[in-house]
């Protein structure tokens, strides 16, 4: 029977973060079953990893909603290279994947990803958003083709978001991501809603941070940054922009194992 383990990721404690459940699989599997695996676990990402023969990559890793496979999720990333770690692996661990090869490694007592950032371009605000968010746009950015990086003006208004979800989902976006200056501890705090992939709100969203991380490494001048998702869970995450990638550090923290009676 396949096993899965469910970890939350961007926490060190449980019952906060982002979970995901992780299935590490000996070998490869149908797309309809792992569709249909995700949707039952009913998480934001559902990963599925498998060990592959390839010299940049230790394993295929893919990532699924309750609705669609993805192209990119960092907690589901975090989370499985911490299930690879109890599971005996060692790091660092090297995933083929949609987006490329992406690694993950130990370094401080967390575990860091290697992301390829995505640094948003101004475009004009849609049509709607201010009404849909509920909040006025101070400046809106598109990062990669689906992302929108909306900056408000400031903590409060990213915590006291109450956006139309129905609104959101209309728009062409597959990540709509609030932003704003912290006012303490941390340098940015940002909120995730991404209905049309299936997540009306996504508690910490790893892929998020490939835009945000560029965009306040400029506002702010400086490479190294620590953000804060301000979700009802929460969690925290550290960031180094590096050019044409992000490293985005967190803990993670298991939660659930058992067996599939699939």
């Amino acid at each position: 029977m396949p096993e899965y383990r469910v970890i939350d990721a961007f926490t060190d404690r449980p019952l906060a973060g982002n979970p995901a459940a992780v299935l590490v699989l000996p070998d490869a599997y149908p797309d309809a079953w792992a569709q249909g695996v995700a949707a039952e676990f009913n998480l934001s990402e559902t990963a599925f990893a498998r060990p592959v023969e390839d010299p940049d990559a230790d394993y295929e890793l893919r990532w699924f909603t309750p609705t669609v496979e993805i192209d990119l999720c960092g907690h589901a990333t975090l989370a499985t290279a911490h299930a690879l770690a109890e599971l005996g692996v060692a790091g660092p661990y090297r995933f083929a994947t949609r987006s490329g090869v992406l690694t993950v490694a130990e370094r401080d007592g967390l575990l860091w990803m290697d992301f390829p950032a995505k640094p948003p371009v101004p475009v004009e605000a849609p049509e709607g958003l201010a009404e849909a968010l509920g909040a006025e746009p101070l400046w809106v950015g598109l990062g990669g083709a689906n992302d929108l990086l909306v900056e408000v003006a400031d903590e409060a208004t990213v915590r006291a978001l109450t956006p139309d979800i129905a609104a959101l989902a209309r728009m062409p976006y597959h990540l709509v991501i609030p932003t704003a200056p912290a006012d303490a501890r941390v340098d940015f705090v940002s909120r995730v809603f991404a209905p049309n992939v299936g997540i009306a709100e996504d508690p910490v969203t790893g892929s998020a941070h490939t835009v945000l991380a560029p965009f306040w490494a400029e506002r702010l001048g400086r490479a190294e940054l620590t953000a804060h998702q301000a979700s009802e869970r929460g969690g925290d995450l550290l960031l180094e922009h590096r050019g044409d990638r992000v490293l985005i550090g967190g803990h993670a923290v298991s939660v659930a194992r058992g067996e599939l009676n699939l």
